[in-house]
């Protein structure tokens, strides 16, 4: 069998270039209706090429709401919307077919003769090679969420929308698959939209977090510290503005740590 080629990537784009750029993402005066009640409600958002924005917020924000239309999977029709063509997701569930071993489940919906070194080389960059004929179901839930990153990437997206896909997993998985993330995000250079309910892990991957609040962009954050971030009096402090936006406090527990409860129920430390 012949020896997999890796995939063309695009080359890395300076922050400079990305700022003149038009933006991957581009919403104005969105609204979203479902009957009686509007979801979202006048949205400006703007996303550059290669910025990776996290989405804070409630449940019932209207977040979901708002990735969805960005995946193109409810109708922007008549609104002023503008995505990239090449847009890939990754949800908190992997989303696998069971019937179909793994390099298949990449290579869903991909063409043409090249079709499984494609999928080998982006399973290899996700540290999956030795898993390729492998069975979903035998995956565990990192392996799983690799897979589905693999097979968002293998399409070269400009635009990957991330909707919660690390809430289900363990502490120590979750932080291999934040340096996973970042790892891959500075190879490819798409624009990235998080969803999240984590503020710290907002704050360690975004270059911008945004709180949505009642179908609106209610706070913004910009995030001006070097990557790894540790948790230092910086990181503190914008978890705590993040924090309030949230209309939840922080209450310093032993040492600098906190624990917060979410209005959701979620506890996270």
């Amino acid at each position: 069998m012949a020896t997999p080629q890796p995939r063309l990537r695009r080359p890395a784009v300076s922050r400079s270039v990305e700022q003149a750029a038009q933006p991957a993402v581009r919403l104005k005066n969105f609204v979203r209706r479902f009957g009686d009640n509007t979801v979202i409600d006048g949205l400006d958002l703007s996303i550059a090429p290669g910025e990776f924005v996290a989405l804070l917020g409630a449940s019932g924000s209207g977040k979901t709401t708002l990735l969805r239309t960005l995946a193109g999977l409810d109708s922007a029709a008549g609104q002023d919307v503008r995505t990239p063509d090449a847009r890939a997701v990754v949800f908190q569930d992997a989303r696998l077919l069971p019937w179909k071993k793994v390099w298949r489940n990449v290579a869903l919906g991909l063409s043409g003769n090249d079709v499984r070194p494609r999928a080998e080389a982006a399973l290899k960059e996700v540290g999956l090679g030795h898993r390729l004929d492998a069975w979903p179901g035998t995956l565990s839930g990192g392996e799983a969420q690799r897979t589905a990153l693999a097979r968002a990437l293998v399409r070269e997206p400009d635009l990957l929308l991330l909707d919660e896909p690390f809430a289900a997993l363990d502490a120590l998985t979750r932080l291999k698959m934040h340096q996973l993330v970042l790892t891959l995000w500075r190879e490819h250079a798409p624009a990235v939209l998080l969803v999240t309910h984590d503020v710290d892990e907002a704050i360690t991957l975004a270059d911008r977090v945004l709180v949505l609040d009642k179908g609106r962009i209610a706070a913004e954050e910009r995030i001006d510290l070097e990557r790894p971030r540790a948790p230092d009096v910086r990181f503190q402090a914008i978890r705590r503005r993040l924090l309030g936006h949230l209309g939840v406090e922080s209450a310093p527990t032993h040492g600098e740590g906190h624990l917060v409860a979410f209005p959701t129920g979620e506890v996270v430390l």
